[in-house]
């Protein structure tokens, strides 16, 4: 199962918002086996919530079944951010929330 440039942008809708307010970019850059990689760019370059979008969009990727990983290439998702969001996920899917989707935003 792939996933398109096009698809992974959509599903980050309500980020964008929020990208387009403050001249933030995300570039899509390969979507090869499942493995998406990304760049924050624009607005996003300095920001100092960039680790926090960046965790935002992690999260509602890893939700999709299409996507094995997200690879934001200029570090934007620190290791224990992306820690974090795998051991949310773990413990929602051991409730049995994972197939309903996501519950809500990382704040």
């Amino acid at each position: 199962m792939s996933i398109s440039a096009e698809e992974i942008l959509a599903e980050i809708g309500p980020v964008q918002e929020v990208l387009d307010a403050h001249d933030g970019v995300v570039n899509v850059l390969d979507t090869s086996d499942g493995n998406i990689m990304l760049s924050l760019d624009g607005g996003c370059n300095g920001c100092s919530s960039t680790p926090m979008t960046a965790m935002q969009i992690y999260y509602s990727l890893k939700k999709l079944d299409a996507v094995n990983d997200v690879i934001f290439v200029n570090g934007e998702l620190p290791d224990y951010m992306r820690t974090f969001i795998d051991q949310k996920m773990a413990k929602e899917a051991e409730e049995g929330d994972a197939g309903e989707g996501p519950q809500g935003e990382i704040v």
